[in-house]
């Protein structure tokens, strides 16, 4: 029952892949793309799980410089709070952020802090890959998880050493970019594929009425702003963005070895194979016999081990012929006749594709 329950997730994997797709969910346009950010700053506000200062000397100094800022002195004293982490702070620049947008930040603990639950960034900058500063963040935290500790355990659920601050970031600086002067943009598909690019550029010359696309390569289409006699690229990518296609995919089987979850796509073929399988049970048990001497008696208590050893075999399913198929649908019926286990039947499969019968790519994770 386990097994038909998890090939039933890969016929509608497979029926959405001749599915219409837009075009701007199926490609990058060339220059509009994020910029990644990241910052190291102060979370104050703890509630006594914040950095150890004696396993954390960083966090000691950020608070000094933070202190120093705002006009407090704190040289040569011996600060301890424990409501104080040290944390870095990412977050994603978009594409044709504009100063005054907010941005949602992420927020880490780089020190031994037990959690972030409660507490509130100090504003701390965010540097780019030019290092120079492009947004600034400042709020409170939302927790990831949550811990709780007594004197003999503890109990710990999700991150609490992580969280994020919705919109918790101001854009201060603007990517220097002029959108508007490009003479072509190039499309870059995320599955490079030959047939996907070339049912883009037909569909894209289609609605133009000449040709004012060309695919260079399996990844890439270029379009040619001029030839679209539109206002401006802005214009043209929104014109084409929404187009549809049916793009092609390679054949691929991606299984999942913890939680046992196999899925395949639609083009998946396997040829003519036999399979057997079984399973090897060793189980040994101790039961070791206290033996005493007799009261009055001289001598010492001894332990004489007792073991009992057994190798069991489970009949397995014999010899199982799976014959040609032609469609998805039939390659299901044939591995579901095998009647194993969906962890079994990732065994199965590897070993099908070892032997050259899977035609598809087998990617294991």
């Amino acid at each position: 029952m386990r097994t038909l329950l998890a090939f039933a997730l890969v016929l509608l994997a497979g029926a959405a892949a001749a599915t219409p797709v837009r075009i701007k969910d199926l490609v990058e346009f060339d220059g509009v793309r994020g910029n990644d950010l990241v910052g190291y700053g102060l979370v104050v506000g703890l509630n006594g799980t914040g950095d150890g200062l004696r396993n954390a000397p960083f966090t000691e100094e950020i608070m000094a410089n933070i202190l120093e800022r705002l006009g407090v002195n704190v040289t040569g004293e011996n600060m301890r709070p424990k409501n104080v982490a040290a944390v870095f702070v990412t977050a994603t620049l978009p594409p044709f952020a504009r100063a005054g947008s907010q941005i949602d930040v992420t927020v880490s603990a780089i020190g031994d802090a037990k959690s972030l639950l409660g507490g509130t960034l100090v504003m701390t900058p965010l540097n780019a890959a030019d290092g120079e500063i492009y947004a600034v963040a400042q709020g409170t935290i939302i927790a990831g998880g949550a811990s709780a500790e007594g004197a003999a355990a503890s109990v710990t659920q999700g991150v609490p050493t992580s969280g994020s601050i919705p919109a918790g970031a101001r854009v201060e600086r603007e990517i220097a970019f002029d959108f508007g002067g490009l003479n072509a943009v190039r499309l870059a598909l995320r599955s490079p594929d030959f047939t996907t690019a070339g049912r883009i550029e037909e569909v894209i010359n289609a609605e133009f009425g000449r040709r004012v696309a060309e695919m260079t390569d399996a990844g890439t289409v270029a379009l040619d702003i001029g030839a679209t006699r539109m206002g401006s690229p802005a214009h043209a990518l929104g014109r084409i963005e929404n187009l549809l296609i049916e793009p092609e995919r390679r054949a691929r089987v991606v299984v999942d070895q913890r939680s046992g979850t196999i899925v395949m796509g639609a083009d998946v073929r396997i040829s003519r194979v036999a399979v057997s399988q079984g399973n090897l049970t060793l189980k040994i048990e101790e039961a070791p016999l206290v033996v005493q001497p007799n009261p009055f008696a001289q001598g010492d208590t001894v332990v004489v081990p007792r073991s009992s050893a057994a190798i069991e075999e489970e009949p397995g399913i014999g010899m199982a012929e799976i014959s040609d198929a032609s469609s998805l649908s039939e390659v299901v019926a044939g591995l579901n006749a095998l009647g194993v286990s969906p962890r079994d039947m990732i065994d199965i499969l590897k070993s099908i594709n070892v032997a050259g019968a899977l035609h598809a790519e087998f990617v294991v994770r």
